[in-house]
């Protein structure tokens, strides 16, 4: 390329490396204006324009790249992925196998099919592509991990687990905290920290093996957690300090570990999954607060809602109700109070004049998990998306009914299950039957909830 070709494609490069993404594509359209056909400055393009959500110009991009030059397997990572993530997933596979037909069979290109015949739940290609980029680059973590996730998704938690380790979430943590991560070894007289790692929920559903730790032996257990959990987790079972995130720690402590490689080295399978509900309590004092907030109990059940998750979730728009007026069909069952406990996105949905139902709407009152729990202990049941106010629900022993997305449905819930073993005799699951079908979940919903009757649980 000609040297004023050369600083554009390396200003748009720099660009790129440091998210300046409408900065790098002007870069790269002005080179193009001097190589219009130049495979890498179209490959290039389209990356900074699938960063500013330009999907439909940055496939443009992809497809005039590899047109004109198909030899090098990134380009058909790329395209595949974008392609995935449209959903357009019979049009990815169509990708993926042209790049084997190139001869791209690396690692990455199987680790991404296999990705995709997971989400079609083809579990044995799916299985077949993880295996085969494990045969030919065995310390490659990415199809570990995945390989790791389908393992956990059927039941088989001792592969599953030790596949799970191959993650590197917690990287950034590991680097500032001083001490030794612990690999297993004996406890006795230790004190050990349960590091931040993931999401809310993943802290709820997994900090239940602080009791664990303190059971092995060891004299002291600290948890690190998103500052919303911290007033939660002081009473959580086994833990003797909490720090929310960015607090700073005190220095008595021997080793460290990651919330999700506990199950790993409890060796848990799903008939020893230390299940004993609550391992969560909602203080005292927080529930005699919001108690004169709650409707009165002789007008009927109190029904809690939660019909969003974190809009930054990945599969969020699978997993998250498009709004309230989803549940609309439950709006004439008689002798129930809703509760909406939704807070952030769509928590107006429930003071909106147009709303389906009348929603006593505390999820803008609610200052963190504590005054969750406090509230949730005091309801009847919690209906509510998958998402952290379910495994808190689970966690405290409160009857809970998790909606569940057909697509990507999380590994925790397993398959074709309507119970969780992670929380017995309190969680029931409701499966869509097809992708996008929320309207069968809920006419389900409405028939579990017009069965109660005087004497019945929700459970």
């Amino acid at each position: 390329m000609p040297s004023s070709l050369d600083t554009l494609f390396a200003a748009g490069l720099h660009a790129l490396q440091h998210q300046r993404a409408a900065h790098a594509a002007e870069q790269f359209r002005a080179a193009l204006a001097l190589a219009p056909d130049h495979p890498a400055l179209h490959a290039n393009l389209g990356l900074a324009l699938e960063q500013q959500g330009q999907l439909d110009a940055a496939e443009a991009c992809y497809r005039q790249a590899l047109a004109a030059d198909a030899s090098h397997s990134e380009l058909f990572l790329n395209l595949g992925g974008l392609l995935t993530r449209q959903r357009r997933l019979e049009e990815a596979e169509a990708v993926y196998q042209a790049a084997l037909a190139h001869g791209h069979a690396t690692p990455a290109l199987y680790s991404n099919l296999g990705v995709l015949y997971a989400i079609l739940k083809r579990d044995q290609p799916a299985e077949a592509c993880y295996q085969q980029a494990l045969a030919l680059q065995p310390d490659y973590p990415t199809a570990r991990f995945n390989l790791g996730y389908l393992y956990l998704r059927r039941g088989d938690y001792a592969q599953g687990w030790a596949c799970l380790e191959a993650r590197d979430w917690y990287q950034a943590l590991a680097q500032v905290l001083p001490w030794p991560r612990w690999q297993g070894e004996a406890l006795a007289g230790q004190a050990i920290l349960i590091g931040v790692e993931a999401g809310q929920g993943d802290m709820i559903q997994f900090c239940r093996y602080a009791s664990q730790l303190k059971a092995a032996g060891a004299r002291r257990v600290g948890v690190l957690c998103h500052p919303p959990l911290a007033r939660l987790f002081a009473r959580l079972e086994g833990v003797d300090q909490v720090y929310p995130l960015g607090a700073e720690l005190d220095q008595d402590w021997d080793c460290w570990t990651p919330p999700l490689s506990l199950p790993y080295h409890f060796h848990t399978r799903l008939d020893n999954i230390p299940a004993a509900l609550p391992y969560l309590h909602a203080d005292p004092a927080l529930q005699a607060h919001w108690a004169s907030r709650l409707p009165a109990r002789a007008d009927g059940w109190r029904v809690g809602l939660v019909w969003k998750g974190n809009p930054r979730f990945e599969n969020d728009a699978e997993r998250s109700l498009p709004g309230l007026h989803t549940l609309a069909a439950l709006a004439d069952l008689p002798g129930i109070q809703w509760v909406s406990l939704q807070k952030g996105a769509g928590e107006d949905q429930a003071l909106a004049a147009d709303a389906p139902f009348a929603v006593h709407a505390l999820g803008p009152q609610l200052k963190d998990f504590a005054d969750t729990a406090a509230v949730l202990a005091q309801l009847d049941l919690l209906i509510s998306v998958d998402t952290a106010s379910a495994h808190l629900a689970g966690a405290l022993a409160v009857p809970c009914w998790v909606l569940l997305p057909d697509y990507q449905t999380d590994w925790r819930w397993l398959q074709q299950r309507s119970d969780s073993p992670w929380y017995p005799g309190c969680m029931r699951l409701f499966r869509q039957p097809q992708q996008g079908d929320w309207a069968s979940v809920v006419s389900a919903l409405r028939t579990a909830l017009a069965s109660w009757g005087p004497g019945t649980s929700p459970r």
